[in-house]
């Protein structure tokens, strides 16, 4: 089994949230261990020898790649929630998604100067939610070592929206 099986298990879910979209759903992955071992030990594979201060996850299902990666990796992992639930201060950043806008947080004191991190999500779309979360590292200037997701939409051209970072998608649909 490989990443071939990953992309096999991946449902796609007609008009979820709304008209239009198409959903992809991880769900099955989640639910086999040995899938969800490929898609972490891929995520993790080229950062065991130079392993980041800290891992960077998006709400919510960057969330559960992001914790499987900072404990293989024994690494830190920082939260970046929807507005209001975090408990301390917050820097905020607000963009637009495919189907609206929200806005995405990071406590002030979650980075130091010059902490290299590598920031997580289960999809690229148009880059909207992962360019808030950049310009959330970026405002605590950490070093941003790379942009990672499970999942790329490449026909959104999302990439565009991260230029100036590297990027790495385990899998692509063109």
């Amino acid at each position: 089994m490989g990443i071939e099986s990953v992309e096999a298990a991946i449902r796609d879910i007609k008009d979820f949230p709304k008209p239009g979209i198409v959903f992809k759903d991880i769900t099955p992955i989640l639910q086999s261990g040995e899938l969800f071992k490929i898609v972490t030990d891929e995520l993790c594979s080229p950062y065991e020898k130079n392993v980041p201060d800290y891992i960077v996850a998006v709400e919510s299902r960057g969330f559960i790649f992001g914790s499987a990666m900072a404990y293989k990796l024994g690494c830190g992992i920082i939260p970046v929630r929807k507005k209001g639930k975090l408990p301390y201060t917050t820097y905020e950043a607000t963009y637009d998604l495919e189907y609206g806008t929200a806005t995405v947080e990071m406590h002030v004191d979650a980075l130091k100067p010059g902490d290299e991190v590598i920031l997580i999500d289960d999809l690229l779309a148009t880059g909207g939610t992962a360019g808030a979360a950049v310009r959330l590292i970026e405002q605590l200037d950490a070093t941003i070592t790379s942009v990672d997701f499970l999942i790329e939409l490449a026909f959104l051209n999302g990439r565009a929206n991260l230029a100036e970072y590297p990027i790495r998608s385990l899998i692509t649909v063109d």
